[in-house]
């Protein structure tokens, strides 16, 4: 087979170990081999990156092990090109029992140019993204503080959250504050309710005459302290988000705005995609390989002629988590072709699947949107019926003759707008 790098390595890493295997040429013309293991402890990793260049190594390959390739990264970037492979591409290859033979195989792998490198983005983007998955995770925790408050209420025969959508907004943060400071008396506190939500106060006085013991006071201020102090947290690194953006991408401020047209797409759901896929679409050669990366492309395994299970792959949990929150918020906007295609699919093959075709949209939208620099065109909610309005009219017809209606059509041209 063709050799196409001359000078390449192999690296098996571990926790506290970096198994590395050099080849390049001897200097009898033959291949040498050379293995050895170092520490994955900074000043060992620098070693590492000597040995390496001393027989002028240009090319090194590792597979994506967790969090323990990031260091190693760290010091090799800047010295040879670091190829990181996925390793579901190659675990499967047989002979390679120790991590002296893994080395080894990823070495001969990547001198004979059968490695695919998986895509790693430049250090500011890396960095926007430790910012923005951080946040991901304070937003998941309050949510799960806001579940552990909803078991407290219901423990203390509480019915606030049967009543209204939000029990930490502004009329369920004043009635729970109530509570908390020891108020028995259901009217006065559904007095506290502010805005719309004062034309509930019948139903309000109903769900907040409990059964309230000193501990559920106790944890019902501590959720709320909870709760504050991740709000709080969240605004902190909302405006360090911006601050990064602002230094290291001032460019992609139309980007952003270009994605807030999509429906259901705010500004931090915008962040998070381009910290995930960033602004430059041509590292991708199609919409449809975005989509695969992310994981929302839908599977594709057949053999025989027979298809098997087509569950989407695994790929970036994170924009994929994103894009799905986004699908549920076009599903609740009116008049948009997003909406209209999740309520169609939901009815035939459930919410969860319409929420991820949804989402499978949104990103071919973002990737032509980003390609372009143009804003988001909407369909319309009528786009499906016409698409095939023909098939559209037989179905709404037969359905009414099924009622025991006899229908008779006149078709007429629409007239023109003025």
């Amino acid at each position: 087979m063709e050799l196409i790098y001359d000078r390449c390595a192999g690296l098996d890493v571990h926790k506290k170990t970096v198994t590395a295997c050099r080849i390049y040429p001897g200097s009898s013309g033959h291949t040498t081999k050379d293995i050895r293991t170092f520490t994955t402890m900074t000043p060992d990793l620098i070693n590492l990156s000597d040995w390496l260049a001393q027989v002028d190594i240009t090319h090194v390959a590792m597979e994506s092990t967790g969090e323990f390739w990031k260091p190693v990264f760290n010091i090799l970037e800047g010295s040879f090109d670091v190829i990181l492979v996925n390793a579901q591409h190659v675990k499967t290859v047989p002979g390679r029992k120790t991590d002296v033979s893994d080395a080894e195989w990823l070495a001969g792998l990547l001198q004979c140019g059968l490695l695919r490198a998986s895509f790693i983005p430049p250090q500011a983007q890396r960095d926007l993204r430790d910012l923005t998955r951080y946040r991901t995770n304070l937003v998941q925790e309050r949510a799960m503080v806001v579940q552990w408050l909803h078991k407290v209420l219901e423990s203390a025969n509480i019915k606030l959250a049967a009543v209204a959508t939000d029990v930490v907004g502004v009329s369920g943060r004043a009635m729970l504050q109530q509570i908390v400071a020891g108020s028995t008396d259901p009217a006065t506190m559904a007095d506290l309710a502010k805005g719309r939500m004062r034309e509930k106060r019948a139903a309000l006085e109903q769900a907040l005459t409990g059964r309230v013991r000193p501990h559920h006071r106790t944890l019902i201020a501590d959720h709320l302290t909870h709760i504050d102090f991740l709000d709080e947290r969240i605004e902190f690194m909302t405006q360090e988000i911006q601050k990064h953006m602002d230094e290291h991408f001032p460019d992609d401020d139309e980007a952003l705005r270009l994605l807030d047209t999509i429906p259901g797409v705010d500004r931090k759901t915008a962040e998070l995609i381009l910290a995930e896929v960033g602004s430059d679409m041509s590292r991708f050669p199609s919409a449809d390989h975005l989509a695969s990366w992310a994981g929302l492309a839908p599977g594709n395994n057949e053999s025989a002629g027979k298809k098997r299970s087509g569950k989407v792959r695994k790929g970036d949990r994170w924009l994929r988590s994103g894009l799905i929150q986004a699908a549920h918020a076009a599903a609740r906007k009116s008049a948009c072709y997003l909406a209209s295609q999740y309520h169609r699919l939901a009815a035939r093959r459930g919410k969860k699947k319409a929420a991820v075709a949804v989402a499978h949209s949104i990103l071919i939208d973002v990737y032509y949107i980003l390609s372009r620099r143009e804003p988001y065109r909407d369909l319309g909610p009528n786009y499906f019926d016409e698409r095939k309005k023909e098939a559209t009219v037989q179905r709404l017809t037969h359905r009414l003759e099924k009622l025991g209606y006899t229908v008779s059509l006149k078709l007429t041209p629409a007239p023109l707008p003025a």
